[in-house]
Parts: structure tokens; C-alpha cells; sequence
């Protein structure tokens, strides 16, 4: 199984420029454009968070009509952008998005089983893992203890370094880490909300943080170092897993590099 994930589209169409230099909507299409050309085609896109800028109903439709655009299915869940009633709306007619105070699910029809978590805590940056939430994790990993899962969510559960993003906290991790840690059958956590490809073991797992297809925090391992962002190149994540072995990863960047050269 392949999957592609993608963070931070923060798509726009109200006229201004994202962050006051880039123009998103063009750095998106050619998102959808390179997961569309992957050979062999992802089976499933993730899409973790902050997929407009501001949950307006123009930005969603605007986004519903992007990804309309994909050839595979797309599993979409909250970053602190986004607004929980809106992106439900927006997707409603895909099925999978629940009713209810939190838009968390699983997806059970393929060899690997996944699992999205919404860790939106409203009017804030940093991530949460409710007493609700985490229940209906455990009680979802526990119906099937011995079935390869992939979970993926917007905010990394573990601290990266970089002082600034990791100030914002994450409410209930250490709940959720002695959660996972019982478990083993959780193959990965795919996680978005800091444009930049990070690693880390987490609650006896892997867990990572996605690039962006738009731009890349700067890597700036210190507490009081600046927040900002840096026009790197474009990238998404792919992830390839076959039973009874680990999952994969790879980092795909967007954009027009010239034909293969044979070695």
C-alpha cells in the first residue's frame, strides 16, 4: 500500500497574498498535479491540516474543487486553521466524516487500517487530546489489537526543537503516549503542522512531521530563536507499506528536475 500526505495547502481566494509574498493556489495545483503523476499511483491521499487559510465557505469550495482533482481518495482531518463545521460540510457527501463534537474516524477497507485524529483545540495553535478523544482512540485500537494501523493527525505529539512551534504545547500527550505505547500493533503516526520532514519514536512507534507543498519552517533548533519560513523547494510525503515489514518513507519534491538519467 502507498500512501501520499500533504500538509499546510492554507489555500486562499480572497485576493491576498499568502504570507505577503507567495501566491498558493498555483504552489497547490502543482501538488495535485505531481501526486496524480506518482507511478505507481499512492492508493490513498492524507491530507493533515491546515488546508485553507482561514475556514471561510468560499476558501472550502475553493479547496473541494483542488482536490476534486486527485485520482485517488483523500482522507481529510482539522489543523488550528481549520474549522471543524465548515470542513465537515465541505466533504460531507465522502462518508467518512462523523457527526458530532470531533471529526475523528477510522478507514477500515484497505490492508492497512487508518486512523484519523482530530487534535483541533480551538483559538489555539498547539494540539489537544481530550479525555473523549482519547477514549475513543483506545477503544477503536482495542477492537482490532492485531491489525497493521497507520495514524495520522495534524500536531505532533512529541517535541521537535524548534522552540517556538514546540511552545505551543499539546494538551493530554502524555496520555496519548501511554495510550499508543499499549498498542503495538500502530504502525506510524503521520503528523503535519511543523513544514518540515521530522522523525521521532513515540509511545514505542515512529512518529513524523510532513513538508509542506508550500513553504518550510526555518530549522531553528533553539528556545528563543525567530519564527519563520524559508521558500524551500515544495515536497510531500509518501509512505510505503507491505505486511510483515516496516513502513517506508520517502520524500517527494515538486517540480520539473529534467527527464531520468540512466546510471
Amino acid at each position: 500500500m502507498i500512501l501520499a500526505q500533504t500538509s499546510y495547502l492554507y489555500l486562499r481566494i480572497d485576493g491576498n497574498i499568502l504570507k505577503n509574498s507567495l501566491f498558493g493556489s498555483p504552489l497547490i495545483d502543482s501538488c495535485i498535479e505531481h501526486i496524480n503523476a506518482l507511478r505507481p499511483h499512492p492508493d490513498v491521499v492524507l491530507a493533515t491540516g491546515d488546508l485553507v487559510n482561514t475556514p471561510t465557505d468560499q476558501d472550502y469550495e475553493a479547496l473541494r474543487t483542488a482536490l476534486d482533482e486527485l485520482s485517488v481518495p483523500v482522507y481529510v482531518i482539522p489543523g488550528n486553521h481549520d474549522g471543524r463545521d465548515e470542513l465537515r460540510e465541505t466533504f460531507s457527501d465522502w462518508g467518512y466524516l462523523p457527526e458530532g463534537p470531533f471529526l475523528h474516524y477510522t478507514v477500515e477497507h484497505y490492508p492497512l487500517r487508518l486512523i484519523g485524529l482530530d487534535t483541533l483545540a480551538p483559538g489555539k495553535i498547539g494540539g489537544k487530546m481530550c479525555p473523549d478523544r482519547l477514549s475513543w482512540l483506545d477503544q477503536r485500537l482495542s477492537e482490532q489489537p492485531d491489525r497493521p494501523t497507520l495514524i495520522f493527525m495534524h500536531h505532533p505529539p512529541f517535541e521537535t526543537g524548534i522552540g517556538k512551534m514546540d511552545a505551543h504545547g499539546f494538551e493530554g500527550v502524555e496520555h496519548l503516549e501511554e495510550i499508543i505505547s499499549r498498542h503495538a500493533q500502530i504502525e506510524w503516526i503521520a503528523c503535519g503542522h511543523l513544514h518540515r520532514p521530522i522523525h521521532a519514536r513515540f509511545g514505542g512507534t515512529v512518529a513524523s512531521c510532513a513538508p509542506s507543498p508550500v513553504f518550510q519552517m526555518t530549522m531553528d533548533i533553539s528556545k528563543d530563536g525567530p519564527r519563520g519560513w524559508r521558500r524551500e523547494p515544495p515536497v510531500i510525503q509518501v509512505y510505503y507499506w507491505q505486511p510483515d515489514k516496516s513502513i517506508v518513507t520517502h520524500y517527494s519534491v515538486i517540480g520539473d528536475f529534467g527527464p531520468v538519467t540512466p546510471f
